[in-house]
């Protein structure tokens, strides 16, 4: 028998979400990792709020809807809010019932930048690894480290001179602006839109632009990222960051890094803490035939530990790209490095979230004794 297409209204609804959402489904699992950071972060959260005043939106809801935003890559916070009305598993995740108001674009934004701060988010991340399930997937020997561009929140025609001088862009929503024979650098320009912002570009031959590096450090056995940072760009800040993110490394820890590393000073300092340079080597020939000597020890780059982590560390692009694709990383949404560099932590969070289900699955064991 054919049914009738009738739509009918109920007046009660017996809606239980999480009956809605499938036992397997990958969120669940990521759902109960986040839920343990939050009630760790219990305390932070606390300190940020007064104890008297009108309740705001609860921090984990802010949370849990940034992450969100990052998982399936919402483009704003206006489109998170649409999504949230009418998607019971948005509402599921972010500990919303299904007849609860969804909070506005606005007050969600407003109320979320009391938690885009850099210890905030590297909190998260550090309790998050700190989970016993998370912790035993960890190697504690042997790591790899790496940089990113980021593209900064403005744009070229914002760059002028910090004297004052030069003409304004020409009138209107998006008037144009004459580069031609003006010549810029970080030293005499700035952005008057995000001016901690810098001029960079990746490589000789290609346009500067307007951006961050983003740095990150990730472990070898399964390839999640430890901890993480965001500078200023400049020629040196992804060794001076590497040297940062490396304080921590115990002794007779190996580092994989790629040929921009390659620098007596950095190479120097991870020896002098006994950490083993598993950098690649630069090779770089000279106008005049000359190959560049690395600061890799011929001991160490000839080893099998040296091959294998020059296979180990490329993994770490997998972050970035999962950042920049799927994560909004691509164009940053914030301005500032502070919030820049909480937007790159929780990003690099959000990545490790992804990995982890699959990760803790359980695995058959190994019979050692043969089919019989």
């Amino acid at each position: 028998m054919r049914g009738e297409d009738r739509v009918s209204g109920s007046l009660f609804s017996y809606v239980d979400l999480d009956a809605r959402v499938p036992a397997k489904h990958p969120l669940r699992a990521m759902r109960d990792l986040v839920n343990a950071s939050l009630v760790a972060m219990d305390a932070s959260f606390s300190a940020l709020y007064k104890a008297e005043g009108r309740p705001s939106i609860p921090p984990e809801r802010l949370l849990r809807a940034t992450l969100l935003q990052m998982l399936y890559t919402v483009r704003s916070e206006r489109q998170l809010v649409e999504r949230l009305e009418f998607d019971l598993l948005f509402r599921w995740f972010v500990g919303l019932g299904i007849d609860d108001d969804v909070f506005d674009a606005s007050v969600f934004s407003k109320n979320r930048n009391r938690l885009l701060t850099t210890d905030i988010a590297r909190e998260f991340l550090s309790t998050l690894l700190a989970q016993p399930q998370v912790k035993k997937l960890l190697s504690a020997d042997h790591f790899s480290v790496d940089g990113t561009m980021l593209k900064a929140w403005a744009s070229m025609k914002s760059v002028r001179p910090k004297d004052g001088s030069g003409e304004p862009p020409a009138p209107g929503r998006n008037g144009e602006r004459d580069f031609r024979n003006e010549k810029r650098s970080n030293e005499t320009h700035a952005s008057t839109t995000d001016p901690d912002a810098k001029l960079y570009r990746k490589g000789s031959g290609q346009a500067s632009q307007l951006a961050y590096l983003g740095h990150a450090l990730t472990e070898n056995r399964n390839g999640l990222v430890v901890d993480g940072d965001a500078t200023q760009a400049n020629g040196t800040a992804e060794r001076d960051a590497a040297s940062t993110l490396t304080q921590n490394l115990k002794e007779g820890a190996t580092l994989g890094a790629d040929k921009g590393y390659d620098a007596a000073s950095f190479v120097e300092g991870l020896k002098a803490r006994k950490i083993v340079p598993h950098v690649a080597i630069q090779g770089v020939v000279s106008k005049l035939g000359k190959v560049r000597s690395t600061a890799v020890p011929p001991d160490v780059a000839a080893s099998e530990e040296y091959k294998i982590s020059m296979r180990k560390r490329k993994r770490i692009e997998e972050v970035f790209g999962w950042g920049k694709t799927v994560g909004g990383l691509a164009q940053l949404k914030v301005r500032g490095l502070d919030k820049v560099k909480a937007v790159f932590l929780f990003s690099l969070a959000a990545y490790n979230i992804v990995r982890l289900p699959k990760l803790l699955q359980p695995r058959g064991e190994m019979c050692l004794e043969g089919v019989k």
